[in-house]
């Protein structure tokens, strides 16, 4: 199982009369693509528009920013489960278009923890270079859906229609040379001369059921967690479309963007390829809802790297609240009575910003703990010249200026390595 990226590099998005890279200007026919997703009979109408880094603007609420990829012939689907056939992701060639990005809005705001504004992309100042997002040039998806349907269901319909868009453009580099290419590795069985390199595997948390699931959120492979176990998966897996964001985005996000360059996986990667350790695998898990289930789920994938991957250390990393420390830190400690080193990450959600509020557990083994920021930063932003949003309440609201929190700026707030901010104790 082999994953070759063609990495062509996007400076530029403009409008165009037909879908075409030209150079490293991503020209976008709107007509057609707007034709490819009212194909879904949820959606009533779309509006898009373009976002540049640098320029004061503000959009939001983000359901998800997803990297336009397409698959090569002869490689495995596009997003398996969804827009392809459940058959396994992560081998052949993908074409990236690095430097852009899809990004779907919401119709309304969520009306969860991140209030009125939801998600916001930020394209200025400074809540801009805290993200990874504020450097992309972005295509904007406004959808309508019919009034009647429930939420589940509009969910639905921006998951297809932003997938199905981040294809679309994906494939406009069809037939162009890449300037550069990335090819993963192979990382089982391995060679003999890496023979006594320390072998590492990923532990990563793909949901929280201290949220209750949507009916028919598609997470892995299109479906959602319900009774699910502990699974281990490539690390291409993760990288080319098995695994999806909740509708609900986790505190500290988990975007479709962030699995398609998984940092820790990357990393990972980066130090298999360089000789440092064997990248023994992944384990895709979720946090429980009980004890009951939390220690079936700790114990079932602490063994699967124990006894599958056969590893010598673990990172792993959470999704969600503060409810999904316990289970990271339960499988740490399982981990670590068997002899497997762990480092974990966690991120500092605590109100208070007290370093005493923001570790949720305290196990002597667990001891290799990294803090990869929280929201602990806030900025007053100024009124944006130019907002994004699918209606004029919205826009009024996200207008400003705004006091905002470093949580409501997507992408300032990683849980999975993805920060470009950290906790400081002063």
């Amino acid at each position: 199982m082999q994953l070759t990226l063609e990495i062509h590099p996007i400076e530029n998005i403009q409008f165009g009369d037909s879908t075409r890279l030209q150079g490293t200007t991503l020209f976008v026919d709107a007509d057609d693509l707007r034709r490819l997703l009212l194909e879904d009979t949820s959606l009533i109408g779309v509006e898009f528009d373009i976002a540049q880094p640098g320029e004061s603007c503000r959009a939001g609420p983000v359901f998800d920013i997803i990297e336009p990829r397409a698959k090569g012939p002869d490689s495995s689907p596009d997003f398996p489960g969804i827009l392809g056939p459940p058959h396994t992701a992560g081998f052949g060639t993908t074409h990236v278009l690095e430097g852009a990005a899809v990004t779907m809005l919401r119709e309304k705001s969520p009306g969860d923890s991140r209030g009125a504004t939801g998600y916001v992309l930020e394209m200025s100042g400074a809540p801009a270079a805290g993200s990874r997002y504020g450097s992309l040039h972005h295509l904007i998806i406004i959808p309508h859906t019919k009034p009647e349907l429930p939420d589940h269901a509009q969910q639905k319909a921006y998951r297809l229609a932003g997938l199905r868009a981040a294809v679309y453009l994906g494939r406009a580099a069809f037939n162009h040379s890449p300037p550069s290419s990335v090819t993963f590795d192979a990382i089982d069985p391995p060679a003999k001369d890496r023979d006594g390199l320390p072998r590492v595997a990923y532990v990563g948390q793909i949901f929280s059921r201290q949220r209750k699931p949507e009916l028919d959120e598609q997470i892995l492979y299109g479906i959602g967690t319900d009774g699910m176990l502990p699974v281990p998966l490539h690390p291409d897996e993760w990288l080319d479309g098995a695994v999806l964001p909740s509708y609900h985005t986790s505190l500290g996000g988990a975007e479709t963007y962030f699995y398609q360059n998984h940092p820790v996986i990357t990393e990972l990667y980066r130090r298999h390829q360089g000789r440092e350790l064997n990248f023994a695998g992944t384990v895709a898990t979720i946090a429980s809802a009980n004890n009951f289930d939390r220690e079936r789920n700790c114990r079932f994938a602490s063994n699967l790297v124990r006894s599958v991957l056969k590893a010598d250390a673990a990172i792993l990393t959470k999704f969600g609240g503060g409810v999904p420390h316990t289970d990271l830190s339960e499988t740490a400690r399982l981990l670590e009575t068997v002899g497997i080193k762990t480092a974990v990450q966690v991120t500092d959600l605590a109100r208070d910003h007290k370093v005493e509020s923001a570790l949720l557990f305290n196990f002597s083994e667990v001891d290799a703990i990294v803090c990869v920021g929280g929201n602990s930063t806030s900025w007053r932003v100024a009124r944006a010249e130019r907002v994004i949003a699918a209606s004029p309440e919205l826009k009024e609201v996200l207008t400003g200026p705004l006091e905002m929190e470093s949580l409501n700026v997507i992408g300032v707030a990683n849980q999975q390595g993805a920060s470009r901010l950290r906790a400081m104790v002063y």
